[in-house]
């Protein structure tokens, strides 16, 4: 028989958000992991804290509605309090009553800036990764490094000449008032030495290559381990040509702290350049670089300052094979975690989620490779 539309609302509900929640759904491996992250962070946690005044958010409900943020591809944080307020696997992940309102989107952005003091980010991603279950699955002697282009939340119409530097070309004023008026560009001579955004001073006007548009942007890089392809270290940079020469020595110091052993790492063309790749012996590190010994314009070759004694080995075809996938990684943070389209200014704000979101991809393949175990 044909049911009745009956929208009259029950006055009681005993249907948890638990309840709700399938057994098998794919975040309860992934909240599972990150509890016992946060677990391990709490007296970070309250050392960022007054022990007086009212109560503010809690920094492990902030973190799991910032990785559903990555998780989801939500482009903003008031986007993100409106779903919390009806998605009830949202406030399940987040650790909500089903009757507790959510937040004003002001308030968490600024719980949250507490959070980028602490260097919060940095910590959680390795809590995790140093987990008894998960650093079984890291490798401990090869790795890959690589950088990529974060497009700053910052308009060309920013980009204008500092005061007092003569600028070749027209006068770059606007046709328009208002914040944003129209800017005509044509016969003007821009560089990073004559011109700064007025939104955001720490972005540059960097081009990834010849015949590309150059953009305003930053620079992340990421170090991965070779065996399942996780990300262990991460940084952020304003963009220049010797920027992911100089992360990768920082990222490699700081994970091979008080470790002696010798590494491989392997890396692309760009990191062919004989000064970097001295550092790297200094420092113990096998360089498994692609050779860079193109055909230059005046049609001499480029000297490699990788020789024999690194390619005669089975292990440097490994690596460059390898290497690749840390490109899978940074589709998924500028993608799925939408890190290209969040709204965050600065080196450090958009260091500090650049952080986050690469600890995100690791929470999402973690649960289907402690499942091969």
């Amino acid at each position: 028989m044909r049911g009745d539309d009956d929208r009259t609302a029950e006055l009681f509900s005993y249907v948890s958000c638990e309840a709700r929640v399938p057994g098998d759904h794919p975040l309860r491996a992934i909240r599972a992991l990150v509890d016992e992250a946060l677990e391990v962070l709490s007296p970070q946690f309250e050392r960022l804290y007054s022990k007086v005044g009212r109560p503010s958010i809690a920094p492990e409900k902030l973190l799991r509605a910032l990785l559903l943020q990555a998780f989801f591809t939500i482009r903003s944080e008031r986007q993100l309090m409106e779903q919390l307020d009806y998605n009830l696997l949202f406030r399940w992940f987040v650790g909500l009553p089903m009757d507790a309102p959510v937040w004003d989107a002001t308030v968490f952005s600024k719980n949250r800036d507490r959070l980028l003091d602490g260097d919060i980010a940095a910590k959680f991603m390795a809590t995790v990764l140093n987990r008894k279950r998960v650093r079984t699955l890291l490798s401990d002697d090869h790795f890959s490094v690589d950088g990529t282009l974060i497009e700053a939340w910052a308009s060309m119409k920013s980009f204008r000449p500092k005061p007092g530097d003569d600028v070749d070309g027209p006068a770059a004023g606007g046709t328009g008032g208002g914040r944003n008026e129209e800017r005509d560009f044509r016969g003007e001579k821009r560089s990073n030495k004559t011109h700064a955004s007025t939104t955001d001073g720490d972005v540059r006007l960097y081009r990834k290559g010849n015949g590309q548009s150059s953009v305003l942007c930053f620079m992340g890089h990421t170090l991965m381990e070779n065996r399942n392809g996780l990300i262990v270290e991460t940084e952020l940079t304003c963009a220049s040509g010797t920027a992911e020469r100089d992360a990768a020595l920082a990222m490699i110091e700081r994970h091979r702290k008080g470790r002696r052993r010798r590494i491989t790492l392997g890396a692309d063309k760009a990191y062919d350049v004989q000064a970097f790749v001295d550092d790297l012996r200094q420092r113990k590190v096998t360089p498994h670089i692609a050779r860079n010994d193109h055909l230059t314009k005046t049609g001499k070759r480029r000297q490699s300052a990788i020789d024999g004694r690194t390619t005669r080995h089975a292990g440097y075809d490994i690596s460059l094979c390898i290497r690749k996938r840390i490109e899978e990684g940074f589709g998924w943070i500028k993608t799925v975690g939408h890190l290209a389209q969040t709204r965050h200014r600065g080196t450090a704000r958009v260091g500090w989620m650049f952080t986050l979101t690469a600890a995100a991809y690791n929470l999402v393949r973690l649960p289907k490779l402690l499942a091969t175990q």
